[in-house]
């Protein structure tokens, strides 16, 4: 397979810039895995379609303001840092921009000082290990300097850095938002849970290599990054259970989609415990946990839509990209969100 099968046309137009006022009142195609036969419907309505002893999984991991704007220590230009993973303590894998002045021992300062850092290593791809040097509490200063991490197709201002978090973000560390649990609100989620639908929690730390372009040709040749996940004994029992008991298990987001799919045994069964992940999901992929989906409307050739064409078949999943795009479903982060079931 090659990047090429997973492209299809977007108008710039429809890549959403800005979050809905209303979280619940995004668009929801639903996509039936088997039959290619689609719905359009508002996510508020997800609760439809959800059933008595389903289980709906969430990655509750909370996005750290990641990006930080500061200045090289002797000539005063401008540096860009995004932290990616802390390694230890304080030092941090981090993307440098502009990368060919980030040399080892280059230091930069952010906040008139309030917080410094050193390049004390380049490692793959080009990224640095950076460690800080401050006073007080790290993750005080870094919600006082740090902008959120949004990808960079979303060019406005983000008014309100609630609005990149879901309404049940618990866990600080990711570099990115869980995109599709940004349709959630605590009133829809409720609703959920009287309908007698299992919500069990898992977290996964969110990096860029999950949003990185494919640059080969051929799939099979590219490498995933590793993102942090953790699953707690109690919700994998809940998961656990609901597939012994012959329930759905729905994932929330792609994110908790390869974090359940990492923990799984040969059998479908969630082991409890942390780790790092670089599973990468295409089709001809057996899914041993996971029977749907709600997602986002993804970057063309991006590993995220060929995780979803394993699930519904590349042939569907592009011709519900074209339906989207013909309907101006709004696109990606802020956009709108995609169901992918079956019967």
């Amino acid at each position: 397979m090659t990047k090429q099968d997973f492209n299809f046309y977007l108008p710039e137009e429809l890549i959403a810039q800005d979050p809905l006022k209303d979280r619940s009142s995004s668009r929801l195609l639903v996509l039936d895995k088997e039959t290619g036969e689609m719905q359009h419907r508002i996510f508020k309505d997800i609760v439809e379609y959800l059933k008595p002893g389903d289980c709906l999984v969430i990655n509750n991991t909370k996005v750290i303001p990641a990006r930080l704007i500061g200045e090289r220590e002797g000539t005063g230009a401008k540096v860009e840092i995004l932290l990616l993973k802390r390694q230890e303590n304080d030092i941090w894998e981090a993307l440098v921009k502009p990368g060919k002045k980030a040399r080892v021992g280059s230091k930069i300062c952010f906040g008139g000082g309030l917080l410094t850092c050193e390049i004390i290593e380049i490692v793959a791809e080009g990224n640095r290990l950076v460690k800080f040097y401050y006073s007080g509490i790290f993750e005080e200063i870094l919600d006082q300097l740090g902008q959120m991490p949004l990808p960079p197709y979303i060019t406005h201002q983000l008014e309100d850095k609630n609005r990149y978090q879901t309404v049940y973000a618990k866990y600080e560390g990711s570099a990115a938002a869980p995109t599709a649990g940004l349709h959630f609100t605590k009133e829809l989620l409720e609703q959920i849970d009287k309908k007698g639908i299992t919500i069990a929690n898992v977290t996964l730390h969110v990096g860029l290599g999950t949003f990185r372009p494919v640059k080969e040709d051929n799939i099979l040749d590219h490498h995933m990054h590793s993102e942090f996940y953790q699953i707690e004994p109690e919700e994998a029992e809940k998961i656990n259970q609901i597939k012994k008991n012959g329930g759905r298990i729905i994932c929330v987001g792609t994110t908790s989609c390869r974090t359940v799919e990492s923990a799984a045994d040969d059998n479908g069964f969630v082991r409890a415990g942390s780790g790092d992940t670089e599973i990468f999901i295409y089709p001809g992929y057996r899914f041993k946990v996971l029977d749907a989906l709600i997602t986002n409307f993804h970057l063309p050739e991006s590993t995220l839509i060929m995780l979803v064409s394993a699930l519904a078949g590349r042939e569907h999943v592009l011709k519900a990209y074209e339906e989207a795009v013909k309907e101006r479903y709004r696109f990606f982060s802020f956009g709108d969100a995609m169901f992918i079931t079956g019967k």
